[in-house]
């Protein structure tokens, strides 16, 4: 059965990381529906939270490969774990001056903020988890969405875990 995977990669921060482990998945047919990448507390260190779909077979066979690879330094299946999930988005909406307050307080009901004005467009920002973004996008349809940017799952585990945990160093 198919399900979505959260998959979180500590890696080292350095050239061709990103590429070679996006190679790992297309080279096997995979296909990432998110990704994120950031650097982490130690700027030797990025932290890649991946979204990606498949049975449990298909999680098995990412987190061996992703373990194989000399800059991975931990990987965790955070779709098992208590995590912390959030995305961001920022929209572009039409917005004629009539329809500027009502899109202000769609905005403050979604704990988002308006973060650009113009004469005739208002663009919007808000966090939350992916179903949160997915209503909001669907709130603003009918105004008219002139751009989306999103920036894909980040995760982290809450607590401290443990379990499977590559270490190179």
């Amino acid at each position: 059965m198919e399900k979505e995977y959260t998959i979180a990669t500590v890696v080292e921060n350095k050239s061709g990381v990103l590429a070679h482990i996006a190679g790992l998945f297309s080279g096997r047919g995979y296909n990432i529906s998110e990704l994120s990448v950031g650097e982490t507390e130690n700027p030797e260190y990025s932290r890649m939270t991946i979204v990606v779909k498949g049975d449990e077979q298909v999680l098995e066979k990412i987190q061996k490969q992703l373990n194989r690879f000399i800059d991975v330094i931990k990987v965790w299946d955070l779709s098992s774990l208590p995590a912390v999930h959030r995305e961001l988005i920022l929209v572009k909406v039409k917005a004629q001056p009539s329809l500027k307050q009502e899109i202000f307080q769609i905005a403050e009901v979604f704990k988002g903020k308006v973060v650009d004005i113009s004469h005739d467009t208002l663009t919007l920002e808000a966090t939350g988890i992916s179903e949160k973004i997915g209503a909001f996008i669907n709130i603003l349809r009918p105004y008219g969405i002139l751009e989306i940017a999103r920036t894909g799952r980040a995760s982290i585990s809450r607590g401290i875990i443990k379990g499977r945990v590559k270490s190179n160093g």
